[in-house]
């Protein structure tokens, strides 16, 4: 199929997914199928460990709407999306996870409202099933914290998948962050944007690529990423606490003048601790920040490429 009769391009990053691939192919060929329109699927592999990639490429050699881009080690989620657009060839780009738990039929519906002129149609989570109380709160508290911290309005309860117009992938390919959060990217290009609901269903098979390690790294890109109020915290805190000694300064004089006793040594020692604790806090904020600006200076590629297929 010409690259130039490609109408929907569908990204799909896999991370030691085999037992899941199957199924998810099955589902979105039945999806795109139904649209009577030419698509591609492009699964992008981002260093599976287990038999993904032998699978892919399985499917990709008996389906000539599939296409594999396999990296030389795993770079990562959000770069495997951004490979998936990279080397997308139509006019609408969808972005899903291999673990069906953002149903591949919403598709239709993101098609739908694009089709009415939206560039961008995100997945709004109207309820989540099959995840913790502690994934779900801690969900739900870290987008509204990102909310208030940036001025970009990134919608809260969304994820990855969603569609966006050729426009704005164009304009994300000049975007070369390597520490990415490819939603908020996606707000901050702009251009008109909507949203589906819809409820997002337990993950098909096999265990969720996000453990609280990679959520908590997740966080910190996306905050750095589109806010500098971290850094201003340090600003407020060292005024507070000016504020704080000044007054326990007043308070152990006028305890001095009526003869009061003062053990200012056990008060000063813990006021001692707690400034270094805090000291420690600020100085890993400000690392955070050093540490994006200095992968942004080696100047590395986002990603390596090992295999092609069907392209």
């Amino acid at each position: 199929m010409n690259s130039a009769e490609v109408k929907y391009s569908i990204v799909v990053p896999l991370y030691n997914e085999e037992e899941v691939i199957i199924e998810t192919y099955r589902r979105l060929k039945e999806v795109m199928d139904s649209t009577g329109e030419p698509y591609e699927i492009i699964f992008v592999n981002d260093g599976s460990k287990d038999k993904t990639l032998e699978i892919a490429k399985s499917i990709c050699k008996r389906d000539k709407n599939i296409k594999l881009l396999s990296f030389s080690r795993n770079f990562g989620h959000q770069i495997a999306i951004t490979a998936g657009m990279d080397y997308s060839s139509g006019e609408a780009i969808v972005v899903i996870d291999a673990d069906l738990q953002d149903p591949p039929e919403v598709i239709l519906k993101m098609i739908e409202k694009w089709k009415q002129g939206y560039d961008v149609v995100y997945g709004k989570r109207a309820k989540r099933k099959g995840e913790t109380f502690f994934k779900k709160i801690t969900a739900k508290v870290f987008y509204r914290v990102l909310k208030t911290m940036t001025d970009v309005d990134i919608p809260v309860d969304t994820g990855d998948f969603r569609l966006i117009d050729r426009k704005v992938c164009d304009a994300l390919k000049s975007i070369k962050e390597h520490n990415r959060y490819v939603r908020g990217l996606v707000s901050w290009i702009g251009f008109k944007q909507t949203g589906v609901e819809f409820v997002r269903e337990p993950r098909f098979a096999g265990e969720t690529k996000y453990p609280l390690k990679k959520m908590v790294k997740f966080a910190a890109d996306a905050i750095t990423s589109f806010s500098y109020k971290p850094l201003k915290i340090a600003t407020y805190t060292g005024v507070a606490v000016c504020v704080l000694c000044f007054a326990y300064m007043v308070f152990a004089l006028f305890q001095s003048l009526f003869a009061v006793a003062v053990h200012a040594w056990a008060l000063i020692s813990v006021f001692s601790l707690f400034l270094n604790g805090l000291m420690f806090i600020m100085i890993g904020i400000i690392g955070e920040y050093i540490g994006r600006i200095y992968d942004e200076a080696k100047g590395r590629p986002l990603y390596i490429i090992d295999e092609k297929e069907g392209f």
